[in-house]
C-alpha cells in the first residue's frame, strides 16, 4: 500500500559569492515559523515563492548557523524523562 503523504523536506542553499542564503520547505512547522518572521521582519526575511504545498524564503546567510550535537548525560537525561513524567501526571490531573 502506498503512502499518502509525502515526505516533509527542507533545503537551504548558501552560496559562497551571495549574502543571501535561501530555504525551502514543504514542513508546516517551518513554514509558521518563517511566516512569522516574514511579518515581524520585512527587511530581512522574505518570502520568495510559494505553491500548493512548499514555500521558498530568503534572508542573510549569516543568520545561518552550524553547532556541534549537544552532549547530554546520563544524568540529565534522566532528570528530563522524570521532570515530562511529572508534567505529564500533572496535566492529567
Amino acid at each position: 500500500m502506498k503512502s499518502k503523504l509525502k515526505q516533509a523536506k527542507d533545503a537551504c542553499l548558501a552560496k559562497a559569492r551571495e549574502q543571501a542564503a535561501t530555504l525551502y520547505t514543504r514542513d508546516k512547522a517551518v513554514m509558521r515559523k518563517l511566516d512569522t518572521l516574514v511579518a515581524d521582519y520585512p527587511n530581512t526575511y522574505k518570502l520568495t515563492g510559494q505553491d500548493e504545498v512548499s514555500k521558498t524564503y530568503s534572508f542573510p546567510k549569516s543568520y545561518v548557523s552550524y553547532r556541534k550535537p549537544r552532549a547530554v548525560s546520563t544524568e540529565q537525561r534522566e532528570r528530563a524523562r522524570q521532570m515530562m513524567i511529572a508534567k505529564n501526571k500533572a496535566k492529567g490531573d
